[in-house]
């Protein structure tokens, strides 16, 4: 028998470690938005994050300095997507004004109540007041992005004359409200409110009264479903 015969040559370890060492930092994303949503920021523990994530607590540290700094990572995963979606949506928009407001909110809408991100403006009501560091941190890393693409349509409207002069920045605001109302039901009164509500339904509802509300007198009827 040849030497070469008598053991299998291993596999190469260099690639898979590598591979795991890659996903290691999304695993642990993934975990820590799970945890951060069922406890809250004070309520959730490095351990039970890294438990879930299948690492050591010390793990969490080569990638991550703090809790906090873990908190803003999985923020900025979660949210930093829908709000380049939203941007994209702007720069190569070629339609009215009204069809790209409804193209903005739709997406929104619909990123909000089926993915993980709809978890986030709930755990943000109840955290910011105790954390102002992450509160401030949401604000002008997410909110204020977000509330600057709503504004830059409704002033592209405004300018075209497709939608009366109005306070943009107010307006904006009204505009989103209906999906953070939606977001904190699904996490909060939904399963236990006797009197359920339909998101879709809702959406719609809201979305057709921004849009008679927003239109310049004598112009054409609002089409939600453009």
């Amino acid at each position: 028998m040849h030497p070469e015969s008598t053991s299998p040559v291993p596999a190469p370890a260099g690639p898979r470690w590598h591979r795991r060492k890659q996903a290691r930092p999304s695993e642990i994303l993934d975990a820590a938005l799970i945890e951060f949503v069922e406890h809250g920021f004070a309520g959730s523990r490095l351990e039970d994050i890294a438990r879930r994530a299948g690492c050591t607590k010390g793990t969490i540290f080569l990638y991550f300095d703090s809790k906090q700094e873990l908190f803003k990572a999985m923020v900025r995963r979660t949210m930093l997507p829908v709000l380049e979606t939203g941007e994209s949506l702007v720069e190569r928009h070629e339609g009215t004004a009204q069809e790209l407001l409804v193209s903005l909110l739709r997406q929104r809408f619909e990123y909000m109540t089926n993915t993980a991100a709809c978890a986030l403006p709930k755990l943000m009501l109840a955290e910011a007041a105790n954390f102002p560091e992450l509160a401030r941190f949401y604000h002008d890393e997410i909110i204020t992005r977000s509330h600057a693409i709503i504004e830059r349509a409704l002033k592209t409207g405004v300018e075209r004359g497709e939608f009366r002069p109005m306070d943009t920045s107010n307006v904006a605001r009204a505009a989103v409200a209906p999906l953070l109302l939606v977001a904190a039901w699904k996490f909060s009164f939904m399963k236990h409110a006797k009197v359920d509500l339909d998101p879709v339904a809702y959406f719609e509802t809201a979305l057709d009264v921004l849009l008679r509300g927003i239109r310049r007198d004598g112009a054409q009827e609002p089409h939600p479903h453009a």
